[in-house]
C-alpha cells in the first residue's frame, strides 16, 4: 500500500462554522456572534448545529472509515470572557464530544484558536496585539491540555498561523478592533501569537506525552514570468509567509530575514529576552498545513516600498495554465506535491496536510444524491499527488484530512460554498431541516479510505 499502517484519514472543521448554539449553556460571545447576515452570508447562530447533532456526524465519519477528526474548542464556550472563570457546562460538552469520537475509533485532534476571539478580549484589549491576551490564551490553552490531555494526543494552537503575517488578513482574525493596521502592528501580531503558541507547546512537551504542531496555510507562489524580479518576489513570499514561521515552529527562532526587515524598517517591537528564551525551547513533533490552491505573483504590480508580507495584496495574478473553481481558487495538485517535498526536505519532520478540499455551489433536489464528480476528481488528483510525494520522493506523510467533509458554513459565512461529501440541507437564510445527505463522492471516499488510498477508481 502507498501509505503506512496507521495513516490518518479524516475531517477538519472549526467551531463557529459547525457548532451553532451561540448562546447556550453559558457560552460567551465571540467576535463572530456580532456579525450580521448579508445577501451571501448567514449569521453564525446555528451553523450546521453540530452542538446538538455531532453524534450523527460522527456516525457518518465512522461509516466512511475515518480515524481522525480535527476540531476546534470555542474559547468563549469554555471561558465566556476569555480571561475569567471557566464554564463547566462548556467543558463538559467537549468532554462528551471527545468521548463520542473515541468510542467510534476516531482520534481527536484539538485546535485551540480558529479566529473566533472572545468578544470581551477584542473589545477590551484589541485582541492579540495585547500581551494581556497572550497571557489569557496561555492560561486557556494550558487549562484545556490539563482537562483533555489524558485522552487527546494531537494538538494545534492556531489554525493557519502564518495568516498572522499576511497584511490583508491578520487584522481580521486576531480580535483587532481599532488602529491603523501598520506594518509594526503586523509584526507585533506575528510575535505575540508565536509566543502564545510557544507557551502552550512547551507546556505540552514538558508535562504530557502529547504531540503538537505549528500549522500553516502554506502559500505556494509561482513567479508570473522568468523575470528575475518575479522569481525573487516569489522567494520572498515563501521566506516571510512560510519559512519564517516554520523556523520558529521547528528551531525556536525567527529567520534572519525577519530581523533584517525589523532593523531596516525601524520597527519598534515589544519583544523581551525572556520571551526569546521561551521561544528557543519551541519544537514541533510534525508539521501541519492547509492547501487548496496555488498562486502567482507579478512584481510589476507591487508598489515601491511594499514589505514582502504585502506582496500578494498587490501582485497576485491568475495562472493561465490552471483551471479555477467558482471562487477563482486555482486547482493545482502538483503544487500540493511540491509543498510536501519542500517542507520535508528543509525540516525533515513528518508532514501532515490537515485541510484540503474544493468549495462548490451545489443544490439538492430533495431526492437524489448530488453527482459531484468534480469533487471526486479534485480529491483523487490531490491524493495521487500525495502518493507520488511518498512513493517517488520519499516524503514522510502522516495522514490526509479533508476540509469540512460534512458541509459547513464557509469562512465568510456563505452556505453556498460546499466542501462536503455529505450535504447539509440548509441555505444562508433558510435553515430547512439540516438533514445530512451523502453525495456521490461519499461512496468514493469510503472506498479510498477502506483501501488506505490504494483504490481510487470511479464508482
Amino acid at each position: 500500500m502507498p501509505f503506512k499502517r496507521g495513516f490518518y484519514w479524516g475531517n477538519s472543521v472549526s467551531s463557529m462554522q459547525t457548532e451553532g448554539a451561540w448562546d447556550e449553556d453559558g457560552k460567551g460571545k465571540s467576535v463572530y456572534d456580532i456579525r450580521e447576515a448579508s445577501e451571501f452570508a448567514s449569521d453564525w447562530k446555528v451553523a450546521t448545529d453540530s452542538y446538538h447533532r455531532y453524534e450523527e456526524d460522527f456516525d457518518y465519519m465512522k461509516d466512511l472509515g475515518m480515524n481522525m477528526y480535527r476540531f476546534q474548542i470555542s474559547w468563549s464556550r469554555v471561558n465566556p470572557t476569555g480571561d475569567g472563570e471557566w464554564n463547566e457546562e462548556g467543558i463538559a460538552f467537549y468532554d462528551r464530544f471527545i468521548d463520542a469520537l473515541i468510542e467510534r475509533g476516531i482520534e481527536p485532534m484539538i485546535c485551540l484558536y480558529h479566529f473566533d476571539m472572545p468578544l470581551h478580549l477584542a473589545e477590551t484589549y484589541n485582541g492579540f496585539l495585547s500581551k494581556e491576551v497572550v497571557q489569557a490564551f496561555k492560561r486557556y490553552g494550558i487549562e484545556m491540555v490539563k482537562r483533555f490531555g489524558h485522552k487527546v494526543k494531537h494538538w494545534i494552537t492556531f489554525n493557519e498561523q502564518n495568516i498572522f503575517g499576511m497584511a490583508s488578513e491578520a487584522f481580521k482574525i486576531s480580535g483587532y478592533m481599532q488602529g491603523e493596521k501598520t506594518l509594526e502592528e503586523l509584526y507585533q501580531l506575528q510575535h505575540n501569537t508565536m509566543m502564545a503558541h510557544a507557551y502552550v507547546a512547551n507546556y505540552i512537551h514538558e508535562h504530557t506525552n502529547g504531540q503538537i504542531s505549528g500549522m500553516l496555510a502554506y502559500q505556494e507562489v509561482y513567479p508570473a514570468t522568468s523575470h528575475p524580479t518575479d522569481v525573487f518576489a516569489a522567494r520572498q513570499v515563501d521566506e516571510f509567509i512560510n519559512n519564517n514561521f516554520l523556523e520558529a515552529f521547528v528551531y525556536g527562532r525567527y529567520s534572519d530575514s525577519f530581523w533584517a526587515i525589523v532593523k531596516e524598517r525601524n520597527l519598534q517591537l515589544d519583544i523581551t529576552e525572556e520571551e526569546l528564551e521561551e521561544l528557543r525551547k519551541l519544537r514541533s513533533d510534525y508539521l501541519t498545513f492547509s492547501y487548496y490552491a496555488s498562486h502567482v505573483v507579478d512584481h510589476t504590480k507591487i508598489p515601491e516600498g511594499a514589505a514582502p508580507n504585502e506582496y500578494m495584496d498587490h501582485g497576485k495574478v491568475d495562472n493561465p495554465h490552471l483551471e479555477a473553481t467558482e471562487w477563482n481558487w486555482q486547482i493545482d495538485p502538483l503544487g500540493f506535491r511540491n509543498i510536501l517535498n519542500k517542507m520535508y526536505a528543509r525540516y525533515h519532520l513528518p508532514v501532515f496536510p490537515i485541510e484540503n478540499g474544493i468549495g462548490v455551489i451545489e443544490e439538492w433536489d430533495g431526492t437524489n444524491p448530488i453527482q459531484d464528480d468534480y469533487r471526486i476528481a479534485y480529491h483523487r488528483d490531490h491524493i495521487q499527488a500525495m502518493k507520488d510525494a511518498v512513493e517517488k520522493d520519499g516524503v514522510d506523510v502522516l495522514g490526509y484530512l479533508g476540509w469540512g467533509l460534512i458541509d459547513i458554513l464557509s469562512s465568510q459565512g456563505d452556505m453556498r460554498k460546499r466542501y462536503g461529501v455529505v450535504y447539509v440541507n440548509r441555505e444562508n437564510h433558510d435553515l430547512k431541516d439540516l438533514a445530512r445527505v451523502p453525495k456521490k463522492s461519499y461512496n468514493w471516499l469510503q472506498k479510498v479510505i477502506q483501501t488506505n488510498g490504494e483504490d481510487m477508481s470511479d464508482i
